[in-house]
Parts: structure tokens; sequence; C-alpha cells
């Protein structure tokens, strides 16, 4: 995704590197990210002089980034997913001391999507709701954010939670569905970008909305457009949904 970052800052050319930072065992520290910018695994460094600072990682590895982000007034666009409950609430508390993007989707089109199965969600709140993602079979975490999220937002559309209604598996005499019930199903095969489809059905009818990625630019493309956003914001917690109602 770094690599996928940098090509997306063309796009943007009153933005500037300040700084490549990879995990400190990696090959390739000390060679040149961009026109002077040499990959480093310091992060104290990397963040000195930085306004934003865009994080595609592991949560253990956010948590540090967020912390030292902070420390040094750093706005941060965090788009990593996999997080703990605990986790989640840590990242999101930094939103007290610096502006923090959180979001586990940088997708243009899959937050739109997180808009359209909220208002379906809420208009046909008697059909049956599934989630339904694929991603790559090297994938590390399931369901993904972005399912996680999709459940969310259909769950909160009808007042209630992911965690009342989820239903997270399925297997032998399960009996009837149960009424309300969002179901999430997980695949994970290929190389898939990812893929999304949430099912609303009813009384003779099936209602499908799908978002499918094709290139992790997409994902690249909205990190470095949010990162544009926030920058000088003031202290608080962001969502792309803000990026998007704002240009």
């Amino acid at each position: 995704m770094g690599q996928f970052v940098l090509h997306a800052l063309r796009q943007f050319p009153d933005l500037e590197l300040a700084a490549a930072l990879e995990r400190p065992d990696h090959p390739d520290l000390g060679k040149p990210a961009a026109p002077g910018v040499l990959l480093t695994g310091d992060l104290a460094s990397g963040l000195t002089g930085a306004d934003v600072a865009i994080d595609f990682s592991t949560p253990a590895t956010t948590r540090k980034v967020v912390a030292e982000a902070a420390a040094r007034d750093v706005a941060m666009v965090v788009a990593t997913t996999g997080f703990s409950p605990d986790q989640r609430r840590e990242i999101e508390g930094w939103g007290n001391k610096v502006a923090l993007l959180l979001s586990p989707n940088f997708s243009l089109g899959v937050n739109l999507l997180f808009e359209l199965v909220a208002e379906a969600a809420r208009r046909l709140p008697d059909y049956d709701l599934e989630v339904l993602e694929l991603h790559h079979s090297a994938k590390v975490d399931a369901p993904s954010g972005t399912a996680l999220q999709l459940g969310e937002v259909a769950a909160h559309a009808r007042g209630t939670t992911l965690d009342e209604a989820g239903v997270f598996h399925r297997e032998g005499q399960t009996g009837p569905r149960p009424r309300g019930a969002i179901g999430m199903q997980t695949l994970r095969a290929g190389t898939s970008v990812g893929e999304h489809t949430v099912f609303l059905a009813g009384p003779g009818e099936r209602i499908e909305l799908t978002h499918r990625a094709l290139s992790r630019e997409t994902f690249a493309s909205g990190a470095v457009r949010a990162a544009r956003w926030i920058a000088g914001r003031a202290p608080g917690l962001y969502s792309m949904t803000d990026v998007l109602r704002e240009p």
C-alpha cells in the first residue's frame, strides 16, 4: 500500500512527501522511496515536520504510530483494520489530542455504499439482510473491516447494533432465521482486492448492493484525499463521510 500511496500523491501537486516509514527490519531501509526521501524505520524522525501521517499497517503498529503522532501534533489518517474493540477505543481516544480520521475503507464508492445500505435498511426494516465479503487468501482478519462497518450502519439504521443483531456463524440445525438478524458471511480465495455485497430479501424479491474494488489504487487515492482534507483540522474524530460531504 505504501507504493500505491506514493503513486497517489502525484494526483495532488499541493502535497509534499515528508517521509516514508517501514518496519525497523525492512530490507529496503535507507533506499530512496521518492526523490529526496529515504525509507526509514525511525518513527520519531519520520514524523518530525509532517502535517499528516497515513497509516496502512497492523493494529499493534498503528497504536504506536498514532501515539507518536499525537505527541508531535501530527494529524492521522488511519487505514488499518482488524482492531479489537479495546484497540479501537484506544485509537479513537487520540481524537481528543489531534485530528484523526479513521475508516475501514478509503474507497469513495464504498463510503457511498455505507449511506445506501443505511437508507435501504431503514426503508425496508422487515427485509432479511445479509452481508457477504470476498478478499484474497492472504488477508488475516475476518470479517473485513468494511463488512463490519456495513453491518454496523445497517444495524444502526434499524435501531440496534451489530453486537446484538449480527449472526457470524451458521452450521447444523440452526432453525428458522431470527427476525431482524444481520448475517455476516466471509469468503477468502485467490487475489480479490475486495468485494462486498449487501442482500436485502423480502416477499418475492431481493435487492443486492455490491461494490467491487478492482485495484488497491482506489484505497490509496482516497487516503491521500483524506490526508489533504484533514490537514489543519481541529482535534477530533473524523470519517470519510466528512471528507465526501465537505470537498
